[in-house]
């Protein structure tokens, strides 16, 4: 499954850097007007995603998820072969739509691993598995750059299908999934009403649900601007290179700790180490506004990867401790609902804030923000002091 996602991640990643070129190579169009479309067509997989993550993960739950990790990566694969033979824009950005559809396989992979594992263990398990998708983050732009240069941008699309197809293979041939028994309290389905019953009833889950959409939010805020405070810091000589040291900082943090956050909250209880990672985070990002170069950027880039990196393993793995068997998928789902409409708020808000009051003021709300979703679950956990108290157990 770490390859699995590692090809999903890296390949999606790869049309990243040039996908705004792609667009401005099928017209002769204003600079506005790509500038515009890119915007566009990025977002809408995330609208799509947004929607269809719960309806995944609820039939992940009843027929299994192994099945629809081969669904979502075909799909995949599908959407991306055909943008290489767009001649519109308008076909890129219903091609995008589609691509929404399906983009979940790394949250159903998490659903399914942790369904396979016993609870002591899944943070290190899943933290594990967060590694192969931040290694394709981290390479996939590099990678589809250097491709695009040498076979085109169309060429690349359809080249980078054929990387998806093959995650489609990986889960067809080498993985299986086990029948997990209910406990004998346990239902062996739920309604969508009930899985909403079971997270609302759950003060410390619904938080950490909520939680999720912060984090994205305050993760993506600085994403479309960063590279332009890289040009604030640096000036414009080698502005891709140093821009691209200071996205991959966060991501070489992050694969760097995503396991030993794991494993230190499946001994420590993961509520606990939520806790410390938002507040951690929250007191990396406010300096960054005071920055007076790119290689104290980087610092704190870095520093940042090291906390953010291990909320997504240990909010899992809390997830899969809460909610049973065979509502998890659907939980999931949710959550992962809120986390793509992060990744469409943040960068609007980033870019809204930096254009109204200048780059620190992007910093200083996300730290606040971050540090605000410390001290809610700090207060959800004192008025339901088992969900810190309790241990992960076999």
């Amino acid at each position: 499954m770490w390859f699995a996602n590692f090809f999903i991640a890296g390949s999606i990643t790869m049309v990243l850097p040039f996908l705004s070129l792609y667009i401005d190579d099928l017209g002769d169009f204003s600079s506005s007007y790509v500038q515009t479309w890119s915007g566009w067509i990025f977002g809408i997989t995330f609208v799509t995603a947004f929607i269809f993550s719960p309806i995944w993960g609820k039939v992940g739950d009843r027929y299994g998820r192994r099945k629809i990790l081969i669904i979502s990566s075909t799909g995949l694969a599908l959407s991306v072969l055909l943008m290489g033979l767009a001649d519109s824009v308008w076909e890129l950005f219903f091609l995008r739509f589609f691509m929404g559809i399906f983009t979940g396989f790394i949250p159903m992979s998490q659903a399914l691993i942790a369904t396979q594992t016993p609870k002591h263990i899944a943070g290190k398990v899943l933290g594990t598995l967060q590694t192969g998708s931040i290694t394709g983050t981290l390479l996939g732009p590099m990678i589809g750059g250097v491709i695009a240069d040498a076979i085109g941008y169309g060429l690349t699309f359809q080249f980078v299908s054929i990387f998806v197809f093959i995650s489609a293979f990986i889960v067809f041939f080498g993985i299986q999934e086990q029948k997990i028994e209910e406990e004998e309290d346990e239902k062996s389905s739920y309604t969508s009403k009930e899985v909403l019953s079971h997270i609302l009833k759950n003060p410390v889950l619904l938080v950490v649900m909520v939680i999720s959409l912060f984090i994205q939010v305050a993760h993506f805020s600085i994403q479309p601007i960063l590279s332009l405070y890289v040009e604030d810091l640096h000036g414009p000589e080698n502005l891709a290179l140093f821009s691209g040291i200071a996205f991959s900082a966060a991501g070489l943090g992050n694969l760097m700790m995503a396991r030993r956050w794991g494993t230190i909250a499946d001994k420590q209880g993961y509520i606990r180490i939520l806790i410390f990672l938002l507040f951690m985070a929250g007191i990396v990002y406010f300096p960054a506004a005071f920055v007076t170069n790119i290689w104290q950027l980087v610092v704190l880039r870095f520093l940042l990867g090291i906390s953010i990196g291990g909320i997504i393993p240990v909010r899992t793995a809390y997830i899969r401790q809460e909610a049973p068997i065979a509502m998890q998928g659907e939980v999931l789902g949710y959550n992962t609902s809120l986390r793509f409409l992060g990744n469409i708020i943040g960068p609007a808000l980033g870019g809204m804030l930096s254009g109204w009051y200048g780059f620190s003021s992007v910093f200083f709300v996300t730290s606040g923000l971050l540090i605000l979703c410390g001290v809610v679950l700090v207060a959800a956990v004192r008025k339901s002091p088992h969900s810190i108290a309790d241990a992960p157990s076999a």
